[in-house]
């Protein structure tokens, strides 16, 4: 039998929610997370004690973007800028698309099987955040 999954499970979700909390407890920020899986539909969030409220939105539609566009949106971010390939994407699907770093594509052989969102401190935070979580699957 095969290991391999084709969509995040919410066993997963709450092992990569974790240890977002862990990076966001170290880094001392208090974060809203989010897990999507293979199809783009939140599995778990959670919002962290004293994380922003207007960051549940956020870290939610990161998630979906990050899955929706198989793409960082942090990359995404850098494309879509005036000049760049994707200018204008984020008033695409009715503004659910965020083009703020945060959101990472969850792979497993190459294939996104679900993604997670970050958000509630700099780009740069919920990244190193998104990714910890992303690192726990």
């Amino acid at each position: 039998m095969s290991n391999i999954v084709k969509t995040l499970q919410l066993v997963d979700a709450r092992r990569i929610i974790a240890a977002a909390t862990k990076k966001a407890e170290e880094i001392k920020q208090p974060m809203c997370i989010a897990v999507a899986d293979a199809g783009g539909h939140l599995v778990a969030f959670e919002r962290m004690e004293n994380a922003w409220l207007g960051s549940i939105d956020i870290a939610q539609k990161k998630a979906w973007t990050s899955r929706a566009f198989d793409i960082e949106t942090g990359q995404l971010a850098a494309h879509s800028q005036s000049g760049g390939q994707f200018f204008g994407i984020h008033a695409s699907n009715d503004g659910k698309v965020m083009i703020f770093a945060g959101g990472i594509p969850i792979k497993q052989d190459d294939k996104v099987v679900g993604s997670i969102g970050v958000s509630g401190g700099s780009g740069e935070q919920d990244h190193s955040v998104a990714e910890a979580g992303a690192a726990a699957f």
